[in-house]
């Protein structure tokens, strides 16, 4: 899609909302983001270029993923103008989790990073430790983990970001959650499932979830789908799952910023309507929410081409764009025009510091993602309030002449477990389809099972307003009700044990996620 065509998308938001000196700092903030994540991936040393680089400026092995991350750091910089604009409470989950760098790069320039980790200063010796570190013996992962501030979603394995982002939303009036669906992630069956969550989010009860399809067109080494796709196809499928999709795409910067800021502005109007309206409305409708398809070249602002190869708008783009950087002297020339192209001098003072005129655009406080404490779900933790367990023990007068199911007594015990939780909030049960087969459908005296789509008179126990969540999908269950324990609730996930193993993978990252959270402090 052209520029004019996705302007026409947009034509009923201001054409140019930012002034001049809006976009030269917007501008200005995405090149930081941006050299800072080139930095990451390549420096171990002379991090403001202030003399030639060396190859022993470079590290030994060149590990990470550029080619997504300049379009998360764009996504990332307009995310903060609307943040400030309308005081929002918003947390950030990318699908692409290899684009770790950039979210350090955004928590580090917001200054979130520093005061989490003090060792890493906003100065030449801080941007020095910043850019050693990753991926690196002793420092930080290469993806989005644990460590890095405002994430509750790794990426590591694709298909769970939009999961997340919506057991993030349940019971979160106030929270919006963007989350950027990668178009290779996209392509994961988990993913095409997870576009029917906006069935069961409740517009009057729940936060809202901006989906953010990140269309740069490839992944590791072949063109991605949806982006090979014509528009109209795509909008369709879109419109199908019940999504309102807006397309906008280019890849001129000034353009694509007033672009996305006018599209944004378009898709928070909309947000809030829905949102409005549903609390006017004594009967609930599940509405159209807004999906943003954002077209950018794969590794947009970086090299064009290398020894004679396009690079830019490919998928050479994906990981380290210029390789063998200390023994090649053309790819150590390649990397230096590159870095200098973003002007470092232009964004960083003598000391090293982020010129306080850029930082300034950033959030505040908690409204910054990096710091906001729905990403951080154990400064929001409430105690779950829970029966004790011997009133619900079974009296055995004698042995061999009860039967009695033990799920059922279970099913009593979660009943009562909504019932004094209800004022709260904060508990839900999720199963694929299993809760009555299970012997839990004692629940159903407390509660029904949340549904937004059409009920026909024939059904029960549904409503707008469940604690119950079932889909016929063990990953929605389960990356749901991560999404929701990270963001400091409670739940319960049953399932039979022959299908449990489906998400067995999922729930290992989430162990992983818990257990590198222990040494964390501050999580």
């Amino acid at each position: 899609m052209t520029n004019l065509q996705a302007i026409e998308e947009v034509s009923n938001a201001q054409a140019n909302p930012l002034s001049a000196e809006q976009l030269r700092k917007m501008h200005s903030y995405w090149r930081a983001a941006n050299y800072l994540t080139v930095g990451q991936i390549y420096l171990k040393d002379n991090p403001l270029l202030e003399r030639p680089l060396t190859r022993d400026d470079v590290k030994p092995r060149l590990l990470g993923h550029w080619g997504t991350t300049s379009g998360l750091n764009f996504i990332y910089t307009h995310l903060n103008r609307l943040i400030v604009e309308h005081d929002l409470n918003m947390i950030y989950i990318i699908g692409p989790g290899h684009g770790g760098p950039g979210l350090v790069a955004h928590t580090y320039l917001e200054g979130s990073y520093t005061e989490i980790y003090p060792h890493i200063e906003q100065n030449k010796n801080g941007l020095r430790q910043l850019f050693r570190q990753f991926s690196w013996p002793y420092g930080i992962p290469s993806h989005v983990a644990p460590e890095t501030p405002g994430s509750i979603h790794e990426g590591g394995e694709l298909g769970y970001s939009l999961l997340h982002a919506y057991g993030a939303a349940f019971d979160n009036p106030d929270l919006i959650v963007a989350c950027i669906v990668g178009d290779g992630e996209a392509e994961t069956g988990a993913c095409a499932a997870s576009w029917h969550s906006n069935k069961f989010l409740n517009p009057s009860k729940d936060g809202a979830v901006l989906p953010i399809l990140h269309l740069n067109g490839y992944k590791i080494a072949n063109p991605t789908l949806l982006a090979r796709i014509e528009d109209d196809e795509l909008i369709d499928l879109f419109r199908g799952y019940g999504y309102s999709p807006i397309v906008i795409g280019g890849s001129d910067p000034d353009q694509m910023h007033q672009l996305m800021a006018a599209t944004l502005d378009k898709i928070l109007v909309e947000i809030r309507t829905i949102q409005e309206r549903a609390g006017r409305e004594a009967a609930v409708e599940r509405p159209r929410w807004p999906l943003l398809i954002l077209r950018t070249p794969k590794g947009w602002t970086g090299p064009k081409e290398v020894d004679g190869k396009p690079v830019e708008g490919t998928w050479r783009a994906h990981q380290v764009p210029v390789d063998d950087v200390r023994n090649n002297p053309d790819h150590l020339r390649i990397l230096e025009q590159w870095m200098h192209s973003y002007k470092p001098e232009e964004l960083f003072d003598q000391h090293g510091s982020f010129k306080k005129e850029l930082a300034a655009i950033a959030p505040r406080g908690r409204r910054r993602m990096g710091m906001n404490p729905h990403a951080n779900g154990g400064l929001l933790l409430e105690p779950l309030v829970i029966p004790h367990f011997r009133d619900y023990a079974v009296k055995v007068d004698k042995p061999g002449t009860s039967e009695i199911e033990a799920t059922r007594i279970l099913g009593g015990f979660l009943r009562d477990v909504i019932k004094l939780n209800a004022e709260n909030r904060n508990f839900r049960l999720m199963g694929p389809d299993e809760t009555a087969s299970n012997r839990l459908d004692a629940v159903y005296e407390a509660t029904s099972k949340e549904w937004m789509a059409r009920i026909a008179d024939v059904d029960i126990n549904l409503s707008t307003d469940g604690r119950v969540m079932e889909v016929l999908s063990e990953h929605l269950c389960q990356g749901w009700l991560e999404g929701y324990l990270l963001t400091g609730r409670h739940g319960f996930f049953n399932c039979y044990e022959a299908f449990i193993h489906i998400v067995d993978s999922m729930f290992n990252q989430h162990a992983k996620w818990l257990k590198t959270t222990r040494q964390l402090p501050w999580r």
